[in-house]
Parts: C-alpha cells; sequence; structure tokens
C-alpha cells in the first residue's frame, strides 16, 4: 500500500518555478530518501507534500485522499509528522512542555515511550528549548512528532550541523520507526548516511526528479552519486 503519492508537481515560489513535474511515492513500512544538491528543490517538494507551500499543479494523494488543496493541519490530522528543517522547538518552553503541544492521537507513542526512546531528553525534561544542544534539539523535534501517531514521518535535513556521534543516533531511531510500521521520507545532504538505511531513493536535480530506484543500488554507483547528489558513495560510519 502507498502511504503517500505525488505526480507532475509544479511548484513556484513568486515567479520563480521550482518543482517541475516531481512525482514520488512513499509505501507502507518503508524509507524513501529525497536527495540532491542544495537548491535542487528537496525542502520545497515536502513543503508542498504537507500544504505549506502548495503545487500549482499536480496530484497528491495520502493515505488514499487526495490533499494537494488541504491546508497543513488537515494533512497532520491524517496521519502526517512533519519535521522542518532548523528543528524549531519552542525555545521558551520546557522539554516537557514541548511534548504536550502536539494534539494528541491515539496510538503506542506517548510522552512515557518518548522518553524511553530518548533518555536524553528525560533527563532535559525541565530544561528550556533554548538550553537544549543542537543534537537534543533535534531528539525533540522528532519526539514531538512521533506524539501524533503519524502513519508517514517526514523529515528534511535532521542531520543539519550535528556531530557525527549524535546522527548515528539520530538515524538509528529511523531505523527503528521502520520497524514499528511507520513509512518515513526523509530529505537528507549526509547522502552516505541516509542511503545506507533507505529502502528506495530519489534524486532531484534543478527541480525534476533525476534519479529513483533502490537507494543500495544508487549507493554503489559512484559516479552518478556525484554527479547527482555531490558526495562520496563509500559507507557511512560515525566516528567513536
Amino acid at each position: 500500500m502507498n502511504v503517500l503519492e505525488a505526480q507532475g508537481l509544479h511548484t513556484f515560489y513568486g515567479k520563480s518555478h521550482i518543482l517541475h513535474g516531481v512525482g514520488l511515492t512513499v509505501r507502507e513500512g518503508e524509507i524513501v530518501t529525497l536527495l540532491g544538491r542544495n537548491g535542487a528543490g528537496k525542502t520545497t517538494t515536502l513543503r508542498s507534500l504537507i500544504g505549506l507551500t502548495p503545487a500549482r499543479e499536480g496530484t497528491i494523494r495520502v493515505l488514499g485522499q487526495e490533499t494537494q488543496a488541504w491546508s497543513p493541519y488537515r494533512v497532520a490530522a491524517l496521519g502526517v509528522g512533519f519535521v522542518p528543517e532548523g528543528r524549531r522547538v519552542f525555545a521558551n518552553l520546557s522539554v516537557d512542555e514541548n511534548l504536550r503541544v502536539p494534539l494528541e492521537r491515539s496510538g503506542p507513542w506517548t510522552i512515557g515511550r518518548v522518553y524511553e526512546l530518548f533518555p536524553r531528553l528525560h533527563e532535559r525534561k525541565a530544561s528550556k528549548g533554548r538550553q537544549l544542544s543542537g543534537g537534543e534539539q533535534e531528539m525533540l523535534a522528532i519526539a514531538r512528532a512521533l506524539l501524533l501517531n503519524p502513519r508517514l514521518l517526514m523529515l528534511d535535513e535532521p542531520s543539519q550541523g550535528l556531530a557525527p556521534l549524535i546522527v548515528k543516533q539520530v538515524f538509528e531511531v529511523i531505523v527503528a520507526m521502520r520497524k514499528e510500521g511507520m513509512s518515513v521520507l526523509l530529505v537528507e545532504q549526509n547522502v552516505r548516511a541516509a542511503v545506507e538505511i533507505a529502502d528506495r531513493a530519489y534524486v532531484l536535480d534543478d527541480g525534476r526528479v533525476a534519479y529513483e530506484g533502490p537507494a543500495a543500488e544508487f549507493a554503489q554507483d559512484e559516479e552518478r552519486v556525484r554527479a547527482l547528489a555531490g558526495a562520496s558513495a563509500q559507507r557511512w560510519e560515525a566516528a567513536d
């Protein structure tokens, strides 16, 4: 079953044509990574899918519903979590207060469970958002999205600005979500890390899909990875 299907998306910022017929699918219980160089249209794709920057043309189906004309809160209510680039936690609220902001949805993810998943957040539960490290803020942003008990989680650059060891921890959490049956759409600049965990990959080049297929197959093509994503395809490992 496809939890997300998008076809022929054309998205603009003013008169600037950013996405040119982008299409992708995410199946139930898989990790799909969306790669590309800076400015390729990755974040715009996520914003179009969630409804923050609606596409002028194209169709989007989320869990069987056509959503291209929906507002973001309606898309989220279907069971879509979104962790935007830059984390965007509430700086003046404590960790615990941040976790009590999302609308409660029935399901396995509770505040107690996300504290088990992120024990560091439990240790910092009384700390303000602004007092957290970048890695702790990313954990908090993911935890907050999990409390929606989403069927689909969309993540925009979760590794940005984080130390390699923290990146490894974040990606382990993403893999754990797949094991729970959740679908994940991951926008990521760390190509080597993304293809290590993803089932399938899409690569954008100047707002167009330049590659779609198995992530492992893409990772093995060093020349293509360098040309389209701007990174080495060698195996990624966090530093000890």
